[in-house]
């Protein structure tokens, strides 16, 4: 009988007691919920006066894989929703006052957001439309009155006239991000998906990448929004990712700046992106001397910096990732799961990026498509990051986390029936912990590693394939145990090259069911993982 690798999980063992830093501050989240509020992920929000303004998402969790199911017009949020996280209150107001271009694109998923002063500003979001009889990316831009729609949902008054729309065939992007430097607005990567999904590339739809930064300037005098594009910036490799996480930074100059952090999928193969895009108000750079194993998905995450130290934290909460941690080992799974995780990518003066494991988690499997609510009353720079070093009380209330999708099991793609997930209504208080015995950030060393092991396809049919990279050449060799440490093979690679290598191994007469451990080891650097083996 030939054996069968049916799961290939890659664990690169870690010991995290080893590599941690006494952290410079820490995350508490507290559950609060309130009576009523309909669970949500994908939206887009302004806020004013402590209260939230919420649009767009979806009613549901996880899309199911057929194509009549999935993004069906049931699950869109078609209202306008008004929360008071301190009141614990929540007012409602229909789209059906509205044009039917605003209700279709304001009850779409996934669009691009961003607040400036009393107007928020959404583009494009993927759902059904009227005239086609089919889903579509919108090419819509829309500016909302914040403080009016807000104060006319709570009085029950008319929301017509708080809405402008105009239509760019530029803005018509879905799972990207919009943010700002300075002046200048940016539509970040995301994708043009025309028609109803499916899993299998069957033609049931039309699906193109932006592949780009889009540049441009937005005009708004309270009548007419008035856009001038900028040149455009693509790169059809490293800019071929959506449904990621995109944070204004500040950057080791102190000038504003964004990362795009992970996505999917890879060009090449239909994986997570590992490294991150670092855009300034010039230029980007693709780091790939970085590697973030934790939080691939859109999730909600908290930007911070200390001026002090000159750091810049991103915390992520949750959502779904190639890679989790358990036990202390990083167990990779190409299935990309849905996962517990909050971890810290942290740049320092130098420019330096590395990933933190934190000590607490997700309460359970949850964040995908949820936001980060930021308190207007904490200390922030002008593009929104949190200022670290201005928390001077123990523990400080940053901002809220509000719904996202929340799964019953980590893999539920390929068994999915719309039962396995749904739309949170959870709310989260998030602190940020500061002056006392805050306790340990965990550094993932594979963050920061240079192998930059990766195994796949997961499922594999027997046959699998070992990426590394290599700054130089050196003695490589490969080694073989059993879960016993008994070593059943060592070989010492040759031809290869500086940069990307590949290895490929057909694993035969090992035990069904056996758990068996490889290793990469250079003269300065090793990385280990876990193969299992199963009829």
């Amino acid at each position: 009988m030939t054996n069968k690798i049916t799961t290939f999980l890659g664990l690169i063992f870690l010991s995290l007691s080893v590599f941690s830093q006494t952290a410079p501050f820490n995350i508490y989240i507290e559950p609060m919920n309130i009576s009523g509020l309909s669970g949500l992920q994908a939206y887009a929000f302004g806020q004013y006066n402590g209260k939230w303004l919420i649009v767009g998402g979806r009613l549901d969790g996880l899309h199911r894989r057929q194509p009549f199911a999935a993004f069906d017009i049931a699950g869109n949020n078609n209202q306008i929703i008004v929360i008071d996280p301190v009141s614990q209150q929540k007012w409602t107001a229909p789209l059906t006052s509205l044009s039917v271009a605003l209700q279709e694109q304001l009850s779409s998923t996934n669009m691009e957001f961003h607040q400036e002063g009393n107007y928020l500003y959404v583009i494009g979001g993927y759902g059904y439309n009227t005239a086609s009889a089919a889903r579509k990316t919108f090419d819509n831009l829309t500016a909302i009155n914040v403080p009016s729609v807000i104060n006319a949902v709570i009085g029950g008054t008319s929301i017509t006239s708080f809405f402008r729309q105009i239509s760019d065939a530029q803005f018509a992007v879905t799972g990207g991000h919009l943010k700002k430097i300075d002046n200048t607005f940016y539509l970040i990567g995301g994708n043009k998906f025309d028609g109803n999904y499916n899993p299998m590339g069957h033609a049931t739809y039309t699906q193109a990448y932006t592949n780009a930064i889009r540049k441009f300037n937005l005009t708004d005098d309270g009548t007419t929004v008035t856009i001038t594009h900028l040149p455009t910036i693509t790169d059809a490799t490293n800019l071929h990712r959506r449904d990621y996480n995109a944070l204004p930074q500040i950057l080791p100059n102190g000038a504003e700046g964004i990362t795009a952090f992970s996505g999917v999928f890879q060009p090449t193969v239909d994986l997570p992106f590992l490294n991150c895009v670092n855009i300034d108000s010039t230029t980007y750079i693709v780091n790939n001397t970085f590697q973030q194993y934790y939080n691939h998905y859109h999730c909600a995450v908290l930007p911070l910096y200390s001026a002090s130290n000159n750091e810049m934290h991103n915390v992520f909460f949750g959502g779904i990732a190639q890679y989790y941690d358990s036990l202390g080992v990083l167990v990779q799974d190409n299935n990309v799961p849905f996962v517990k995780t909050i971890a810290s990518v942290t740049r320092n003066s130098s420019g330096t990026m590395a990933e933190y494991k934190l000590p607490v988690e997700m309460p359970s499997l949850l964040g995908a498509g949820a936001e980060f609510i930021p308190s207007q009353s904490v200390p922030q720079f002008s593009n929104e990051v949190l200022k670290l070093d201005d928390f001077t009380d123990d523990s400080t209330l940053v901002g809220y986390i509000y719904g996202g999708i929340s799964s019953t099991a980590a893999n539920i793609f390929f068994t999915n029936l719309g039962t396995q997930s749904s739309a949170s209504s959870q709310i989260f208080k998030v602190y940020v912990i500061k002056n006392s015995a805050v306790g340990t950030h965990y550094l993932n060393e594979q963050s920061v590693g240079t192998l930059k092991m990766q195994a796949f396809p997961n499922p594999s049919d027997g046959d699998f394939i070992v990426k590394f990279h290599l700054n130089k050449i050196a003695e490589t060799k490969i080694s073989l145990y059993n879960v016993d440490g008994k070593k059943i093979e060592e070989r010492v690679l040759t031809n290869l090259q500086i940069g990307e290598n590949t290895f490929q191994r057909k694993i035969k007469n090992l035990d069904l069911g056996g758990t068996y451990i490889f290793t990469i080891e250079t003269p300065y650097e090793k990385a280990t993982q876990k193969i299992i083996i199963e009829p």
